[in-house]
């Protein structure tokens, strides 16, 4: 049989092989990078009571009791986050259980000027110094973390879909 019998793989199965592995490592590196980064609470304390733009109180431990909670820091300034808040806004038109923490994204009027211009609705506690952020080692934005009965049972950071952040609610869900 001569070299030029030999009969090689088509260009589209190459193609497909090559991508799959891309994709592997790609989410092998998302995977590692979200452990590394991953924002946790400190060890032993209860969730806090956080004062809202509207000036109500929210109870992160009872708002996580009944269902998941999604809590996502988000900044002002945050390039990426342009693209994830208008996820998690949609996430709380439809009724989800949502609250998210503004990080150094200025004093409360410039806060609330900047999401009415933006037209988000969406429960939010403005962390004006980053004291909160640095409680939780919350160190990208956006960072998302899934609360469930008073702890985080799932978190990730950079850009996420509101398909991914709902799969990541209904995970939370079913977990014991």
């Amino acid at each position: 049989m001569s070299e030029d019998a030999v009969v090689k793989a088509p260009r589209w199965r190459r193609w497909g092989k090559e991508a799959l592995w891309l994709l592997l490592f790609a989410l092998i590196i998302s995977t590692v990078l979200d452990l590394w980064r991953s924002p946790a609470l400190p060890e032993g304390s209860l969730l806090p009571v956080l004062t809202l733009q509207d000036g109500t109180q929210a109870d992160l431990q009872a708002m996580s009791r009944e269902r998941p909670l999604l809590v996502y820091y988000w900044a002002s300034w945050c390039a990426v986050c342009r693209f994830t808040t208008p996820a998690v806004e949609q996430i709380w038109q439809d009724g989800g259980n949502v609250l998210t923490v503004a990080l150094r994204s200025g004093d409360d009027a410039r806060l609330q000027q900047g999401m009415a211009r933006k037209g988000l609705s969406f429960p939010t506690h403005n962390d004006e110094q980053g004291t909160l952020a640095a409680r939780w080692q919350v160190s990208v934005t956006p960072s998302f973390l899934i609360i469930k009965d008073g702890k985080v049972v799932s978190s990730t950071t950079g850009w996420s879909s509101r398909w991914g952040l709902q799969l990541r609610l209904l995970w939370a869900r079913w977990q014991a």
